[in-house]
């Protein structure tokens, strides 16, 4: 018995060494923890439970028989975060490069098994070299399970992956199926094929860093939704973020204790909107001033930043915000926009998470670029979502919602629940000016006619009055009341129950 005592105490020893305390003093050099110490940080301390910290790879091509190290080159487990239930796999760099091999895969595939049992949470730290080569098909099978796995648990647990090494090649596809990416800056990195193939490919010569660096795929590619200055930063964030989610489908959003008046009232926002039309402003300070203790976790902050999305609480309640932003592209829906939107309105929709959406748009952004983009299946993305969605719709027009665009933007026509609308909301098909250039086509060459009739036009159209006489707009209301009357809605609205037709799954316009 003692024999085995040792022997065990030894392999724990072994497993918890890595690759070894050089391999280890490499990671930090490189600015970036150890699997283990992720882990530590990420979750609750004492809180963590390992699993398979015996397992090894099961390869004996290539001298890997006499190379083995336990665990694989992956830690898994659960613990908690805030005291609520989160399973974790954390890649280690330490042991072969991080590289996935059949055994590495299982250990993340039972994780991910367990999570959906019991209804918890996956994250996931990214930290490899890839598909273990000496392995061949069994490594390439191992991510296509995993790849499963991630499917399986899409819409049933809430899917993190922080990337936070190399992330390459059909690794990078794990992630991409997960609902939520976070990246290190200067350290991570995702892409298909490396800077080597795309200039053996292409002929293009481009650093890793540009190719799928953090900044590249938050900015450009969208393939990101934070970039964090480094591992701490990842990690402490990401804990905060959590706090949002509920574990599983099967529950509702989370409510936590707040001292924040639910009837405070903010002044300020009386004189948000600007007596001209064509000047814009900031709508993250109408999320910052109704949200609880003005706490707003923005998602994909620095892509397609002419709609804004993320979470805050209203009475303690998670909420999902959905907002125009004036400051960019005056609002207008492109296609990143519609992407960006649709997406964030899906998972809300999946997790019990009511949304709150914030309109001002004045359509949808025109040129060949767009069409030749794919604006049309692409907006249609952002309409399918709000229809679809069945959680509590609280909708809040700001200033300007013209033509299609209004109604996409959950509009009582796809289902909002509550619609309201400032004094200084604008509802037409479009904007004055050209509304009146085109039903007065006669009158152009005569400024003062097009001047009158533009005003004519702004007086019928430029004010809420007549979406409010048809029922499309519940109630006017005074801009100082908004986190008032919204978190009066979304306290009517917690009971809400509606269920779309039956079906196997829609068909989204991809």
């Amino acid at each position: 018995m003692q024999d085995i005592i040792e022997r065990l105490e030894k392999m724990r020893a072994a497993a918890k060494l890595g690759g070894g305390q050089a391999r280890i003093d490499k990671q930090h050099q490189k600015g970036k923890l150890t699997a283990r110490e992720r882990i530590d940080l990420l979750l609750d301390e004492g809180s963590f439970e390992e699993w398979d910290m015996f397992v090894e790879h099961r390869c004996t091509d290539f001298g890997m028989a006499d190379k083995k190290i336990p665990g694989d080159g992956v830690v898994t487990g659960y613990g908690t975060i805030n005291s609520r239930l989160v399973f974790v796999y954390s890649q280690d760099f330490t042991v072969f490069g991080g590289s996935l091999s059949e055994a590495h895969a299982e250990k993340i595939c039972k994780v991910m098994q367990q999570a959906m049992k019991v209804g918890a949470p996956i994250i996931g730290m990214n930290d490899s070299g890839g598909a273990r080569i000496q392995e061949g098909v069994a490594s390439l099978g191992g991510y296509a399970d995993v790849f499963q796995q991630n499917v399986l648990a899409s819409g049933v647990v809430p899917q993190i992956s922080l990337i936070m090494g190399p992330c390459a090649g059909g690794a990078v596809y794990s992630p991409a199926i997960t609902d939520f990416i976070f990246m290190v800056k200067d350290s991570s990195y995702m892409f298909v094929t490396g800077p080597d193939v795309v200039k053996t490919v292409t002929h293009e010569t481009v650093t890793a860093e540009e190719l799928g660096g953090a900044i590249t795929h938050n900015t450009k590619s969208g393939v990101a939704d934070r970039a964090f200055e480094n591992d701490v930063e990842a990690l402490t964030l990401t804990r905060r973020f959590v706090n949002f989610l509920p574990s599983s489908n099967r529950e509702p959003a989370p409510v936590w204790d707040s001292q924040d008046p639910v009837n405070r009232m903010e002044p300020s926002l009386d004189s948000l909107i600007p007596d001209d039309p064509a000047k814009p402003y900031d709508i993250k300070e109408l999320i910052i001033k109704i949200a609880d203790e003005s706490d707003f976790f923005e998602i994909q902050p620095d892509y397609a930043q002419n709609i804004v999305v993320g979470f805050i609480r209203i009475e303690g309640q998670s909420v999902g915000v959905i907002a125009n932003q004036p400051m960019v592209l005056a609002g207008c829906l492109d296609v990143d926009a519609s992407k960006k939107g649709a997406r964030f309105i899906r998972f809300c929709d999946a997790f019990n998470i009511p949304i709150l959406t914030l309109v001002d748009v004045p359509g949808f952004m025109p040129g060949t670029a767009q069409e030749y983009g794919g604006i049309i299946k692409n907006g249609a993305k952002l309409l399918y979502a709000y229809a679809e969605a069945t959680v509590p719709k609280v909708t809040l027009i700001t200033r300007k919602a013209y033509g299609g665009a209004y109604d996409v933007m959950a509009s009582k026509h796809l289902r909002g629940d509550v619609n309201y609308a400032w004094p200084s909301a604008e509802i037409a098909v479009m904007g004055p000016k050209g509304a009146v250039e085109i039903i007065f086509r006669g009158d152009i060459g005569d400024d003062k006619k097009i001047t009158a009739r533009t005003e004519e036009y702004r007086q019928k159209f430029a004010n809420p009055f007549i979406a409010g006489s048809r029922g499309y707009i519940d109630d006017v209301i005074m801009p100082h009341n908004t986190r008032a009357r919204v978190a009066r809605s979304l306290k009517m609205l917690r009971d809400k129950e509606l269920d779309n037709p039956w079906r196997k799954h829609g068909n989204i316009p991809l």
